[in-house]
């Protein structure tokens, strides 16, 4: 074979073997908002959330918190996996995590109604307490929707405590969750912003 010739085949070979590695790429996760072609109207109604496609997979997060009634103040990290019991309905959520008392889990029992732009979820803090929480859905043509959850209240500590957690969805890959506990009837408190971000790798 001429160099001329083997210069050609080693070209093609290159481009095929990019096309395939092209190919292979993994889908990356989109935001819930339909393209309309066009800009967005005050009357466009917002999609229903799609809690399988944003939630399902594994999460790490970082969450400084102050003292109070759950422990005392530093640094809490680790790692959350959302799964599916029954698709569109009901879900689980375990969280393992390092925090400044030791490592705990979380395990949630999770139930959505979309057409209701509703959800709950049940806690079960390793740390000693549990507790209920209700949330409604909202959001904005912009692809952001919030979930507001307002807890029951629980003892722990010899104190009545209630946690509230507003998430902020900002994109298919990382959400903000605000935190704020009552302890004893009080007001709600800061108890910190953390970040939720989407492992892709770990989700696919």
């Amino acid at each position: 074979m001429s160099v001329k010739w083997m210069l050609v085949a080693l070209a093609s070979l290159s481009i095929v073997s990019t096309g395939r590695a092209q190919d292979q790429k993994p889908s990356l996760p989109k935001g819930q908002m339909p393209d309309l072609g066009r800009p967005t109207k005050s009357e466009d109604a917002l999609p229903p959330f799609n809690f399988d496609d944003y939630f399902l997979g594994k999460w790490t997060f970082e969450w400084d918190v102050p003292e109070g009634p759950l422990g005392e103040s530093g640094r809490i990290t680790g790692t959350t996996v959302y799964s599916v019991v029954e698709a569109g309905k009901f879900y689980r959520a375990d969280t393992d995590a390092k925090g400044p008392g030791g490592a705990f889990t979380l395990h949630e029992v999770i139930a959505y109604q979309k057409d209701n732009k509703a959800l709950s979820r049940f806690v079960t803090d390793s740390r000693g307490f549990s507790y209920l929480q209700l949330a409604a859905i909202g959001g904005d043509l912009g692809g952001i929707y919030n979930i507001f959850f307002d807890g029951s209240p629980f003892t722990f500590n010899g104190k009545t405590i209630r946690i509230k957690h507003a998430l902020r969805l900002l994109s298919p890959y990382n959400y903000k969750v605000a935190t704020s506990v009552s302890v004893d009837g009080g007001p709600f408190r800061n108890y910190g912003n953390p970040w939720w971000r989407k492992d892709a790798a770990a989700s696919r």
